[in-house]
């Protein structure tokens, strides 16, 4: 497998030198940022991830300020009860992109913030918890316990709250392959781990985030 060290001396070739590079790597928040977020931002962050999903991202970020009016601001304990009749109303509401499956997953999202809140005290206070090095438990709890918040969908919105982890994008996968981790775009569960484990590894040797390190390997890849 190669190191990290020449993964990111490719990386700064590619992207104008070691400073260039270290400008677009983005850092993760902090455990503490990270609790202080309150739950209804954890569930618009979910919903707008949801929704982006096989569709023109700018369209959903044009629309978020009628997302956030149609959808109560996002309070969990709002969304969580909201019954046959309101999403039905939400299916013809003009200030959103009415998708019936994506609205009735946001209201299945605030029941598992809601569930997490009571759980952990706070939704933010579970991710501020998670641990870099078992990433991909964090994506299976999403998976299994959130609606629709699975591979890309689950990474990014991890990604857009500062949460640690990496994103397994087409240049990412690449240059996995090419670092000799994986033979193609991992979907099991045992090439999810040997990715998790070269994460691992990377991390130890640069004292990198995994945000940085999969930020790297992208830019590492891309012309």
């Amino acid at each position: 497998m190669e190191s990290f060290k020449t993964i990111h001396a490719r990386a700064a070739k590619r992207h104008g030198g070691d400073k260039a590079l270290e400008k677009l790597l983005q850092k993760p928040k902090s455990a503490a940022a990270l609790k202080k977020i309150p739950d209804d931002r954890w569930l618009a962050a979910m919903t707008q991830s949801v929704f982006q999903a096989g569709f023109v991202w700018r369209v959903i970020e044009a629309k978020w300020p009628g997302f956030e009016e149609a959808f109560d601001h996002f309070d969990p304990h709002r969304v969580a009860f909201y019954s046959g009749e309101d999403t039905g109303r939400l299916a013809s509401d003009t200030r959103i992109v009415r998708n019936g499956a994506k609205i009735k997953a946001t209201v299945e999202n605030a029941r598992f913030v809601v569930a997490l809140a009571k759980e952990h005290g706070s939704a933010g206070a579970f991710f501020a918890a998670s641990k870099p090095d078992t990433f991909i438990d964090l994506l299976e709890v999403l998976k299994k316990r959130g609606k629709r918040l699975s591979g890309f969908s689950a990474q990014y919105f991890l990604r857009h709250q500062g949460v640690d982890g990496f994103i397994l994008s087409p240049s990412v996968v690449a240059a996995l392959i090419r670092a000799g981790v994986v033979d193609k775009p991992p979907t099991s569960r045992k090439a999810m781990a040997a990715v998790q484990g070269a994460f691992n590894r990377w991390r130890k040797e640069s004292g990198r985030s995994l945000t940085e390190i999969s930020r790297t390997l992208g830019m590492s890849i891309d012309a």
